[in-house]
């Protein structure tokens, strides 16, 4: 698989689709017609020359890929705030006072830092204090890292699989196989059907899903080297390590997009694995959107009323 540029993520009702130099987002509206924003993107990371780095460029990437991702999402609720006709929250009406045009950025990068911080709470913080609980039993630094590494592993599994048990989020990660669907019928050079795109995995290499693993299994081994200090040096030791930890791990799923080896498929083996709660099998109609986003983000021409659906079809959200 020689192309590797091209990245995704799944949204509300549709998907984004991100080449070198371009980004383009399809959302299926409820009235069946497929919208879409695409645009010309200037990376910082590559204006920098962050990206020729190796081991650095992964936490800025990271970050540039973060920023994206909320203004993808965005841009897809809009539809549906719409629609229901969503207030405004106190927040919001300050921050539109304040901040004006520049509000919908403000909003993007507190959503970041929320996400943030939460993470660190959830996957950092918690499974550090709970590992410490075997302090009683073992002074093994070995094991007390182990488990700190099990349990943060356990809690990503749990958050998961809890969450993909709402309907809303079901209907994401069905848009989340597509994505990767629509991926592997372009990396293999065959034209973006949904007859071709159709017979392909849900199950990417390159995913997030799988970064996100590999990111736990690589802190696991990072942490050992600090040893098991106390609880605040070990707090402040796992956040100075996240740069670091994403910076590793970058590469690792770089290579695993790259090449198709044994050594390979046992590095994305359970990233994979674990895909199979994070995806879903699309319908046709969700294919047709995937394919939209990445015929726009290839700066292909895209006829929108190509893909609309029946006037009798029901609203799949309800």
């Amino acid at each position: 698989m020689g192309k590797s540029t091209v990245g995704g993520q799944a949204v509300m009702e549709g998907v984004m689709m991100k080449n070198q130099n371009q980004i383009a987002v399809a959302v299926r509206k409820s009235d069946g017609d497929i919208e879409i924003d695409k645009k010309k993107i200037k990376s910082w990371v590559i204006d920098k020359g962050f990206n020729k780095i190796p081991f650095l460029r992964g936490g800025f990437v990271l970050l540039e890929t973060m920023v994206e991702g909320i203004k993808a999402l965005n841009f897809s609720a809009q539809f549906f705030d719409e629609e229901e006709e969503v207030e405004p929250s106190k927040f919001e009406k300050f921050l539109e006072d304040k901040f004006k045009d520049k509000t919908n950025d403000i909003l993007i990068y507190f959503s970041m830092f929320i996400a943030f911080v939460f993470s660190i709470l959830l996957f950092i913080l918690l499974p550090t204090f709970l590992g410490g609980i075997l302090k009683k039993f073992t002074d093994s630094v070995m094991i007390l890292n182990f488990t700190e590494g099990l349990v943060r592993i356990g809690m990503f599994l749990g958050y998961v699989s809890l969450i993909s048990l709402n309907k809303d989020i079901k209907r994401v990660f069905e848009y989340h196989g597509a994505e990767h669907k629509s991926i592997y019928c372009y990396e293999e050079g065959l034209d973006l059907t949904v007859e071709n795109a159709r017979k392909f995995s849900t199950l990417h290499p390159r995913c997030g899903t799988n970064f996100m693993f590999i990111v736990m299994v690589v802190s696991m081994l990072i942490y050992f080297l600090f040893g098991w200090p106390n609880p605040v040096l070990r707090v402040i030791s796992r956040l100075i390590c996240i740069p670091i930890v994403a910076g590793i791990s970058y590469e690792i799923i770089k290579i695993a997009g790259k090449y198709d080896n044994i050594f390979v498929r046992i590095i994305a083996f359970p990233g994979m694995m674990l895909q199979k709660i994070t995806t879903r099998e699309p319908d046709d109609e969700q294919l047709e959107v995937a394919l939209c986003a990445l015929k726009a983000a290839l700066g292909e021409e895209v006829d929108k009323n190509d893909h609309k659906t029946d006037d009798e079809k029901v609203d799949k959200r309800a």
